[in-house]
């Protein structure tokens, strides 16, 4: 299997007028492609900041993050354009733009990379339909569901067409049939389109998906027990 995202020795601390915080120490990390792991954990655990750290959204204190053998610290301007391609991540909420239509939502990526109208078409409307939500994209997100918002926001990170997916606590405003459904649909989308996924959750239902789970405590990450 081919490794796309590798994390070595990877921590981050927080520079205070007091203590020092240590959010992550020393993790190491590899993920295939195809591979979907999820990283579980208590609250304040470090889950959000090590994906940050993976997405070269924040920088670490030490160690480092590869994608594809290139370094995201010393990546320079190569790493804007690997976050608009290459790197994709879903978060908490869908984040979406509400004057804007479901479709228009999921072309924004689309239309800041200039790409040409009919192929912007043919995109969304495949983004889309593989979340389902073909019907629904004239709708505002007023007019969605939970649910159907956050199906938007996956649409809008799966229309690059990423190799690697990022996903913080993804259902954590959503029901549990709901998040269940969110869920499964992020397990098949990575499983069918060959995508490398890390996803940070509390929920149960994600980790029978799951090909490794993996527990941070503390900031230490390690295989998760039982």
């Amino acid at each position: 299997m081919t490794v796309v995202l590798r994390a070595e020795a990877l921590s981050r601390v927080f520079r205070g007028a007091g203590e020092d915080v240590v959010a992550v120490r020393e993790a190491t990390l590899e993920v295939n492609e195809g591979e979907l792991v999820v990283i579980t954990g208590r609250s304040g655990s470090g889950k959000t900041t090590l994906l940050t750290m993976l997405g070269g959204l924040d920088a670490p204190t030490s160690g480092r993050v590869t994608i594809d053998d290139v370094d995201l610290v010393t990546a320079g301007s190569a790493l804007d354009e690997m976050l608009g391609t290459r790197i994709a991540s879903i978060f908490q909420t869908a984040g979406l733009i509400p004057v804007l239509s479901a479709a228009e939502n999921v072309e924004v990526p689309l239309r800041v990379r200039r790409t040409e109208p009919a192929e912007r078409d043919r995109r969304v409307a495949e983004a889309l339909r593989a979340v389902g939500l073909e019907d629904h994209a004239r709708q505002r997100p007023g007019e969605l569901s939970g649910g159907q918002q956050q199906r938007v926001g996956i649409a809008r990170a799966l229309v690059m067409n990423p190799g690697i997916l990022l996903a913080d606590e993804p259902t954590a405003q959503l029901d549990s049939e709901t998040g269940a459904q969110i869920m499964a649909l992020i397990a098949a989308l990575v499983h069918e389109r060959g995508t490398a996924a890390v996803v940070a959750t509390h929920d149960a239902a994600m980790l029978a998906r799951a090909d490794r789970v993996l527990e941070l405590h503390d900031g230490v990450l390690q295989p998760r027990e039982g």
